[in-house]
């Protein structure tokens, strides 16, 4: 068994290749992320086995609908779950089974090209990752993020927004910027601070950064036939990040863990709401509204 061992956003995990069929190869994002020794204690370990058995006797959750991919979750009679990746052609390309805290997990690859395998681990790992770190004050956020002078501003919306075309903008037009992750950043609040991290996961955009900044703003792009931007209320921004989350809803750890977390994020941070065009017109508006205005 060959094993690998990788940091992300500050919490240590452990991959395990039962086989010489399955190697590292298969998540070269996760490289800039990789430990060279063995950490001393991590957040989940998981075993890939192409050989693992698919229980029968667990209670359906349901199929859930991940952005045109599907993922069917069980519950065990023990309180683990068991999960069935589907890639967006319907492609069983991996299953899933952890205990009740995600800390122990075991994954059979079963597509047969590179594409489909790369699918079932990487998806595999990052519900794995938010799962098990959801009572740490750590959440996997569908957004994403643009550091400029030193801090990460996390932009959120549902995906075909606009959240990408917006951080480009910044880049494009505010000196200094950088694209820290595109699309899963991991947020962690820590000791009343804020903080951002680059992930392994970036969607369409290959930005597989080990950086980490302090948040300085969170931005719900909408689209709209000209610019604007305001400050939402507690509530609002709440309701507005509850669903860019990695969550369970159904599992009262995980669920309570990011919503705890989602408020003290909201008390540190707040949120605004930019109404805008595909111009850098609004770039600049949203920084120096979130930005330079909170600096004066």
């Amino acid at each position: 068994m060959n094993s690998y061992y990788y940091k992300i956003g500050g919490h240590a995990i452990a991959v395990n290749f039962v086989d010489s069929a399955n190697d590292d190869s298969l998540i070269p994002s996760f490289a800039p992320f990789r430990l060279e020794e063995k950490p001393g204690e991590v957040l989940f370990e998981m075993t890939i086995d192409d050989h693992l058995e698919w229980k029968e006797d667990g209670d359906e959750i349901g199929v859930f609908d991940c952005g045109g991919c599907n993922y069917g979750v069980y519950r065990m009679p023990d309180g683990g779950y068991q999960y069935a990746v589907h890639d967006i052609d319907d492609v069983l390309c991996s299953r899933m089974r952890s205990n009740a805290d995600f800390s122990s997990c075991q994954v059979s690859l079963l597509g047969q090209t590179w594409v489909q395998r790369n699918y079932g681990l990487n998806n595999a790992l990052m519900m794995a990752y938010a799962f098990a770190a959801a009572q740490m004050g750590t959440m996997l956020m569908h957004a994403s993020v643009i550091r400029c002078e030193g801090k990460g501003y996390l932009m959120t919306a549902p995906s075909g927004t606009g959240k990408s075309t917006h951080t480009r903008l910044w880049y494009d037009n505010i000196p200094g910027c950088d694209l820290m992750n595109d699309d899963n950043p991991v947020v962690r609040v820590i000791d009343g601070k804020a903080i951002v991290y680059g992930s392994p996961w970036s969607g369409k955009t290959r930005c597989y950064r080990n950086v980490q900044a302090p948040v300085g703003g969170i931005v719900r792009i909408q689209q709209r036939p000209e610019n604007s931007i305001r400050r939402l209320s507690t509530v609002e921004a709440f309701c507005n990040l509850l669903p860019a989350m990695s969550n369970m809803k159904w599992d009262e750890r995980v669920y309570n863990g990011v919503c705890d977390s989602i408020s003290e994020l909201i008390r540190i941070v707040g949120m605004y709401e930019l109404g805008c065009l595909p111009n850098a017109e609004a770039a600049i508006l949203c920084h120096d509204t979130i930005a330079v205005g909170i600096r004066e």
